[in-house]
């Protein structure tokens, strides 16, 4: 290819890096980072050195299943991001290569997927994370993935609630329903034809 040079080469001869990042394109990063961070319920760090381009997009479908996004990010934005957003972070949440999962809907679900997708393939790895803005540790993210996902929660929170609801109207039904049968079997004993 004409013109093309690689590597050193390249800016060797003063041609400026295809990589670099612009201080404003950094700055569109980071406000990005942190309207993620804002309607996360929960932010799961990982490191993710092994996958291929088709593994993570594998992992991301799965993630947007249950309402989430995963995506790698570049260390010091996404520090500059936790830190403007106010969280507070060991810092080696922030080296080696780092993911991120958003979980914007539902958690536990979106720490199953990555959990049961890190069990199926191997490469993904926990480094902590956070559920609302209180850090996680790895211990906490998998025993989040072990909840129910949320249907199933909120389906045994209003049988719960409702059980002693429909507990009551039972009770308060029984007497009226025990002075009912009393005057239909006096009503049945009155109409009945008397024995000679």
């Amino acid at each position: 290819m004409p013109g093309y040079m690689r590597g050193k080469d390249f800016l060797l001869q003063g041609g400026k890096n295809p990589l670099a990042v612009s201080k404003e394109r950094k700055k569109e990063i980071v406000a990005i980072y942190q309207d993620w961070l804002g309607n996360s319920q929960a932010v799961f760090l990982a490191e993710y050195i092994g996958l291929t381009v088709k593994d993570i997009d594998v992992l991301r479908d799965k993630v947007r299943e249950v309402g989430g996004e995963f995506h790698i990010i570049k260390n010091t934005l996404g520090k500059l991001a936790f830190q403007e957003a106010g969280y507070e972070f060991p810092q080696e949440y922030f080296l080696g290569s780092t993911a991120a999962g958003f979980a914007f809907e539902d958690a536990p679900a979106m720490a199953k997927a990555m959990a049961d997708f890190s069990k199926s393939v191997g490469f993904l790895k926990f480094k902590g994370g956070y559920l609302g803005a209180n850090i996680l540790s790895v211990e906490e993210i998998k025993a989040l993935a072990e909840l129910p996902p949320l249907p199933v929660v909120q389906a045994q929170l209003l049988s719960t609630l409702l059980a002693p609801a429909s507990q009551l109207v039972r009770t308060l039904v029984e007497p009226a329903r025990q002075v009912a049968a009393v005057f239909q079997a006096y009503a049945d004993t009155e109409s009945a034809p008397a024995e000679s």
